[in-house]
């Protein structure tokens, strides 16, 4: 009688082979079309393993050392002068919160390795894998750029009035969506030169839509505010 035979099939062929399953058992099947491929290729690798880790690391460590100082750059002060006060609360607020963000990169870093090491064989599997812990993040990574644009209220697009910190956090974010967006679509999967180049245009293209997003819900605002006022 004639084994059944199921296939796990990966979404984007071009970025990794099916893998079947027969009899309870996983075994690579040569192709002769395709090349075997990595569902999470080296470029993509140094991003989310190296620089992501790289990223929120720093930003523990300088929590650590100066709490106050990464408290205070997170956001424009209205009379320009932070407060003197630091509550104990609110200095284990921004402790937790970096180490939190460290948390994020360390586990990117023995995840992905993980896979790219023992998922070798399987790229199907690998690539489930290494979706399951991207896609979260992507989604983290557009609220984290939403909230903070949001929160900003009336300095949102004041760039003279944003810290060195707050500047930095949003283009940092911006280097990590853009390239998780791009897995996710498998654009560049294994151009190098292409990933730069895509990452670079998608990113200068939605800097201009939120540019434009933004400044129009606070135009729009304003004249509301503007002919309420007028009316009292």
């Amino acid at each position: 009688m004639e084994r059944s035979t199921s296939r796990l099939v990966p979404r984007f062929p071009s970025r990794s082979i099916p893998t079947p399953v027969s009899a309870g058992r996983t075994r690579l099947v040569p192709s002769t079309t395709m090349p075997q491929t990595s569902a999470i290729p080296l470029h993509y690798f140094c991003v989310f393993a190296v620089w992501e880790p790289l990223l929120t690391s720093l930003g523990f460590l300088g929590v650590l050392l100066d709490p106050k100082r990464s408290h205070d750059l997170q956001a424009p002060w209205p009379n320009g002068k932070p407060w003197e006060h630091f509550p104990l609360a609110t200095k284990l607020t921004v402790t937790q919160l970096g180490h939190v963000c460290a948390l994020l990169g360390l586990l990117n870093i023995w995840l992905l390795s993980s896979a790219r090491s023992h998922l070798s064989l399987q790229p199907a599997l690998q690539e489930k894998i290494v979706s399951a812990l991207l896609t979260p993040l992507l989604i983290g990574d557009f609220m984290h750029i939403y909230i903070t644009l949001w929160a900003l209220g009336e300095y949102r697009f004041q760039f003279s009035s944003w810290s060195p910190m707050l500047i930095v956090t949003i283009l940092s974010g911006f280097t990590l969506l853009i390239p998780r967006l791009m897995w996710q679509l498998g654009i560049a999967s294994h151009n190098p030169t292409s990933f730069i180049y895509s990452t670079l245009n998608v990113m200068y293209t939605v800097l201009n839509e939120l540019h434009g997003w933004f400044s129009t819900d606070y135009n729009w605002a304003h004249y509301l505010k503007r002919n309420h006022n007028s009316g009292k």
